[in-house]
């Protein structure tokens, strides 16, 4: 007797029952739409539009999200938080009672989840925002229209960009975006940051050395670098320091795009102004 052939289900029931297809589904997306993004960096005209036509077809900013929060899922993994957790508990940040000193203040940047440092509340207290929250726990938030000059100076602990750069479409305003954070957080505090491999390895403006002058310019020491040849993506770990009366010109290296490497690369840089 022939064996019976499984029926095959759309993707939105699959993604009900949790299956395999939902994590091919997950990353496929997320590639494509890192891929887009990429091209969005370097394209004008008729080429910037039809790059712009296929994320919208792609679902927007939306999909994206529900596609990083089956990423997340604890069946994956879970997401950049076990990176940034496994750090601070190798620095002697993870106390388990804080009642003494207070519990750090953590500010996550473009948060999917409302959970992702429930494991934590014991010495963490967590604020996360997002341009578009998927859940009512995450704040609709704008960190670039943050008060950075008073209200919020120097009032965090820590604060995560993890997979936030990448999203913003301007060198400059990426560049604002870090000194932002420098400015937010307390002295000695800590700021995470993650992004897809090829904005660093193969981009024509970038290099992980370039990035390590960048951040060290800001006023950033680094701590930690994640990554590995052929993955997907980088993580590093930078502390605040007070920024020196000598560094507070920014050097004509930041300040505009200088191409690093020659060949077939994508146009994703930071820029200081």
């Amino acid at each position: 007797m022939p064996k019976a052939r499984r029926r095959k289900l759309p993707v939105t029931l699959a993604e009900k029952r949790g299956s395999s297809s939902t994590r091919r589904t997950s990353r496929t997306v997320i590639r494509k739409f890192h891929s887009l993004l990429k091209q969005q960096q370097g394209a004008q005209g008729d080429t910037l539009a039809n790059v712009n036509r296929e994320i919208e077809e792609l679902g927007g900013l939306e999909t994206y999200q529900r596609m990083s929060c089956i990423g997340q899922s604890s069946d994956r993994g879970g997401g950049s938080e076990k990176v940034l957790i496994g750090w601070l508990k190798q620095l002697g940040w993870a106390a388990a009672d804080r009642k003494e000193k207070g519990k750090h203040r953590l500010l996550e940047v473009g948060a999917v989840r409302p959970d992702n440092y429930r494991a934590c509340a014991s010495w963490m207290n967590v604020t996360a925002i997002d341009l578009h929250p998927r859940h009512p726990s995450i704040l609709e938030q704008d960190f670039l229209l943050m008060d950075h000059q008073s209200k919020h100076r120097g009032a965090w602990d820590i604060i995560s960009l993890s997979l936030v750069l990448n999203f913003i479409p301007d060198g400059k305003d990426r560049g604002r975006a870090l000194i932002q954070a420098h400015s937010m957080l307390r002295s000695g505090g800590l700021c995470f940051l993650s992004l897809p491999l090829p904005c660093v390895n193969n981009s024509r403006y970038m290099t992980l050395e370039h990035m390590r002058e960048l951040m060290d310019m800001i006023g950033f020491s680094q701590l930690e670098e994640r990554w590995k040849p052929g993955g997907k993506m980088i993580y590093w770990l930078y502390q605040k320091r007070p920024l020196q009366r000598a560094e507070s010109r920014v050097d004509e290296r930041f300040s505009r795009k200088k191409v690093l490497r020659q060949g077939d690369r994508n146009n994703f840089c930071v820029l200081l102004v």
